[in-house]
């Protein structure tokens, strides 16, 4: 996890019911009130992923809002990794 003027990286894998179910919108809206840059995907495996820079504890509250996911969603894996922060993110994105 690099540090870059106090700001850290996540990626985050959710797996369970997580695609179809608006999860996409559910982390934009959550990492934007947040101020968290990055984005969110969806995975040809079924799973989600989120790659999230942000302070520490905006990350942290991110990290558990996307554990629990939209009331459509049903979560049932979660990982998160250390990344390094890519200053190409300006602000939070759904990619395709």
């Amino acid at each position: 996890m690099k540090r870059e003027q106090g700001q850290v990286a996540k990626r985050y894998v959710i797996s369970g019911r997580v695609q179809g179910v608006g999860y996409r919108f559910f982390a934009e809206q959550h990492a934007r009130e947040l101020g968290v840059r990055g984005y969110v995907m969806n995975r040809s495996d079924g799973c989600v992923e989120v790659y999230a820079i942000g302070s520490a504890a905006a990350l942290e509250e991110l990290k558990r809002r996307l554990a629990k996911g939209p009331l459509s969603a049903r979560v049932t894996g979660f990982e998160e990794l250390e990344e390094t922060v890519d200053t190409i993110y300006t602000r939070f994105l759904i990619e395709p």
